[in-house]
């Protein structure tokens, strides 16, 4: 299940992310010294809210369908309009979540909303060569890759390469 964040997910955002924290720190930018307080949650909910309105971006909390427990989460950000109709797709799921499928039918899910309701025709992905999880996720998901964009974001404290993957909405001519 997905559904945009609000500040009543805060405790169990920060339980997920805190347990997840040494799992997830490779394949993230460096998490801020007050990544974890409340008022920093509250911005981040603004700042959503804000994405949303401006149509630049539609972040999403993956939720389990039978006990509603927070998985992950997925993002459609970068959405650039005009003669692109693009945008770009970032995710993260929870340690103890990882390699049962909820981050396909996530991924899905988002592409599927883009393609259908925002009327995106290109959704771009990227991550880390050494992040096999996510090749697979994005090649099980339909992407395609096409290429390297070197230096491209700061993860975990240093500028990577990363690959990039785009899937495309075939059915809109």
């Amino acid at each position: 299940m997905l559904r945009p964040p609000v500040m009543a997910d805060y405790d169990e955002w920060v339980h997920l992310r805190s347990h997840s924290q040494k799992f997830l720190t490779p394949w993230e930018p460096r998490w801020s010294e007050h990544e974890f307080s409340r008022f920093s949650f509250r911005a981040r909910i603004k700042y959503y809210q804000q994405l949303v309105k401006n149509d630049q971006g539609y972040p999403f909390f993956i939720f389990h369908h039978e006990d509603e427990n927070l998985l992950g989460a997925i993002t459609i950000t970068n959405v650039r309009r005009g003669a692109a109709q693009i945008g770009s797709v970032g995710y993260w799921i929870g340690e103890p979540y990882t390699r049962q499928g909820f981050m396909t039918h996530a991924l899905e899910a988002t592409v599927v909303h883009a393609f259908r309701n925002l009327s995106l025709h290109r959704i771009e992905a990227t991550c880390l060569p050494a992040n096999a999880a996510s090749i697979a996720l994005l090649n099980r998901g339909g992407f395609v890759h096409e290429g390297l964009a070197r230096k491209y974001l700061k993860i975990n404290g240093f500028w990577q390469d990363h690959l990039l993957f785009s899937r495309l909405d075939e059915t809109v001519p």
